[in-house]
C-alpha cells in the first residue's frame, strides 16, 4: 500500500532522533508514530516504536551508544530494549511471531496495527486500519488480544477521547464483557490511564462510559450518576473561571508538582469520583497509588468547597481558610462553583458574586489576609518574649497574623507587644 506524500514527509527520518542508516533492513515503524502521522497529529515529545526480525536489543544498544543517549533493557525474554534521547524515546521490539503480519494481528486496535518500511516507505496494513482512521473508529483486533492485557480497555476510552474516535459497537460490547479482569492490572498502571483523560477534554464523556461498561466501578466504588453530572460541572466552571480570570485558568492547569504529573484541575475531578466524606476518599485514593500531594488537593477541596462563599464572612475565618488553602484555592472554587451549577441546573452570574471577595484577594499578592507575610518568625518570638519553645510560639505566631490581616498591627515593634499582652492575658 502506497501512501500520499505528505504522510511519508511525517514519517520520514529526518524527524527521528536517529539516522536511518543505523537500521537494518528490514525495520518497521508501528504503532502510535504511524497511527498520528496518518492523522497530521503533531507530538512535542517524539514517542517511536519499531520492530526488527532480529538482534533488537543489540540494534537498540548499537544506536544508544552512536547517539550517547539512554538504554534500557525493557524486556530481556522477548528482546525489547528503549533508547532515551533529550527529546524522543524509542522503543526496538523483536519480531515475535513467524511473520510482521503474525505481530500486527497481536495487537489490541486496528489503528494501532499499521506499520511502515522506511526504506521502501511503505505502510502495511493487514487489518484496515487506515480505513478505521479515516472513519474515526476505535475497532479491537479480537477479544482475546484485549483479554491478555485488560489495560487494553482502558486504553480504548483514553485513546477515543485523545484522538476524538467512537468506539465500535462490538468492541465496546467487549470490553462490557470483559470489563472485571481489569481487576487484574496494578492499580498504577489503572492510575495512568484515568490521568490521560481526567487531562483531556473529552475525557469526562469517556470516563463515564468507562464506569457505565463497568471497567472503573471496582476502582471508584463510591461514585454515582451524580459524580459524573459534577465532573461535567468542573468542566464548565472551569471554562467560566478562565473566561473570567486568566491567571486562575493558568494555575488550573498547572502540574500539582514537575514531578507529579497531574494538574490542580484534575484533582478536583477526581473529588467527584471519590467519596464526599475526605477520609473515605483518602483510601479510594491510596488504594489507587495517587500521591500525597494529589490526595491533599482532593481532600482539601471536599472539607473547603462549601466554607469559600465569602458574604460577610470575617476576616479571620477568611484568613485561617487561606491558611489551609494556599496555592489550592483555584482548584477549591472550581468545585464550589461546580458544585453550585449542579444544585441550579445552571450557571447563574449571581453565583461569581458569592466568591469575588475571595478572589479578588487571592489575586492581590499584596493581601494581608490571602497572602500575609509574618512579621516575626518563632525565634523572633522566643527572644523577644523569652519564653522557651512550645505550642504557645504557635498559638501566638496564629494570633499576630490574625491581627496583621485585620490591619490591628503593621510593625515587628507592634506584633512584640500585641504578643507580651496575649501572653499576660
Amino acid at each position: 500500500m502506497i501512501i500520499d506524500e505528505l504522510v511519508v514527509s511525517r514519517l520520514a527520518a529526518k524527524n527521528w532522533p536517529c539516522s536511518l542508516e543505523y537500521l537494518p533492513q528490514p525495520v518497521y515503524m508501528v504503532g502510535g508514530a504511524v497511527r498520528d502521522a496518518i492523522l497530521g497529529r503533531v507530538r512535542e515529545y517524539v514517542d517511536l516504536d519499531f520492530i526488527i526480525p532480529a538482534d533488537a536489543v543489540k540494534v537498540a544498544r548499537k544506536i544508544a551508544q552512536r547517539y550517547q543517549a539512554g538504554f534500557v533493557l525493557l524486556d530481556a525474554e522477548r528482546q525489547i530494549a528503549r533508547v532515551v534521547f533529550p527529546h524522543a524515546t524509542a522503543d526496538f521490539a523483536q519480531q515475535e511471531g513467524e511473520s510482521l503480519i503474525t505481530d500486527l494481528h497481536r495487537r489490541d486496535f486496528t489503528i494501532n496495527a499499521i506499520a511502515y518500511n522506511p526504506h521502501t516507505q511503505e505502510i502495511i496494513d493487514p487489518l484496515e486500519g487506515y480505513k478505521d482512521i479515516e472513519s474515526g473508529l476505535l475497532r479491537m483486533i479480537s477479544p482475546v488480544n484485549l483479554q491478555n492485557d485488560p489495560l487494553r480497555l482502558m486504553r480504548a476510552y483514553r485513546q477515543a477521547a485523545q484522538l476524538g474516535f467512537t468506539i465500535e459497537p462490538a468492541t465496546q460490547e467487549t470490553i462490557r464483557s470483559l470489563a472485571k479482569s481489569i481487576n487484574q492490572v496494578a492499580a498504577e498502571r489503572v492510575r495512568v490511564e484515568i490521568g490521560y483523560l481526567l487531562a483531556n477534554s473529552q475525557g469526562t464523556f469517556w470516563l463515564n462510559a468507562a464506569w457505565k461498561d463497568g471497567v472503573l466501578t471496582s476502582f471508584f466504588k463510591n461514585a454515582t450518576e451524580e459524580s459524573f453530572i459534577k465532573l461535567t460541572a468542573v468542566d464548565q466552571a472551569y471554562t467560566l473561571i478562565s473566561e473570567n480570570w486568566q491567571q486562575l485558568g493558568e494555575e488550573l492547569a498547572n502540574y500539582v508538582r514537575e514531578t507529579v504529573k497531574t494538574s490542580w484541575l484534575a484533582t478536583a475531578k477526581l473529588a467527584c469520583l471519590v467519596d464526599s466524606k475526605p477520609e473515605i476518599a483518602e483510601i479510594e485514593l491510596q488504594e489507587l497509588t495517587y500521591s500525597r500531594a494529589e490526595i491533599r488537593a482532593v481532600t482539601t477541596g471536599l472539607r473547603l468547597f462549601s466554607e469559600i462563599k465569602a458574604v460577610k464572612m470575617p476576616l479571620r475565618k477568611q484568613y485561617f481558610l487561606f491558611r489551609e488553602m494556599g496555592i489550592l484555592f483555584p482548584a477549591v472554587l472550581v468545585l464550589a462553583l461546580a458544585n453550585d451549577i449542579v444544585a441550579k441546573g445552571m450557571f447563574e452570574e449571581s453565583m461569581f458574586v458569592t466568591y469575588e471577595p475571595l478572589i479578588k484577594r487571592y489575586l492581590d499578592k499584596n493581601d494581608a489576609v490571602a497572602h500575609p507575610i509574618p512579621l516575626l518568625n518563632g525565634k523572633d518570638m522566643m527572644m523577644a518574649l523569652n519564653i522557651p519553645a512550645s505550642p504557645l510560639i504557635g498559638e501566638l505566631l496564629m494570633e499576630v497574623g490574625v491581627a496583621q490581616a485585620e490591619g490591628k498591627i503593621s510593625t515587628v515593634e507592634a506584633a512584640i507587644e500585641f504578643a507580651r499582652n496575649l501572653v499576660k492575658k
